[in-house]
């Protein structure tokens, strides 16, 4: 079986504070939501990101750096030679791959409650 080589940047706060690697099985054509999915599942349940793919309303939740550029897990491929993921850089980074996107209006603390 092939595999592929990922990096993850993980951490919490304000900035990742390491980065993980982890050996994904790999297939012609698979997405680094796929592979993102494999690692939660079978090697790490703690790794933190975000997909919302069986909701079209709610679709673009799984935004993040690939190999340094922005684009969704979802519609970027593994290349076998590996990847390195990270989060985006210009939202508040909340753990791993999630970050804060909501727009500051419709967060609940500006809402003077």
């Amino acid at each position: 079986m092939k595999t592929a080589p990922i990096s993850i940047q993980r951490g919490g706060g304000d900035t990742p504070d390491r980065t993980e690697s982890f050996e994904v099985p790999y297939s012609e054509g698979m997405s680094v939501l796929d592979a993102l999915i494999w690692i939660r599942n079978n090697a790490d349940p703690s790794l933190a990101f975000r997909y919302s793919c069986i909701n079209a309303n709610a679709c673009k939740e799984c935004v993040l750096k690939v190999d340094g550029k922005t684009d969704y897990a979802c519609t970027a491929r593994l290349d076998e030679q590996g990847v390195t993921i990270g989060p985006l850089t210009n939202k508040t980074l909340i753990r791993d791959l999630v970050v804060d996107t909501l727009p500051p209006k419709e967060r609940l603390d500006s809402l003077g409650r």
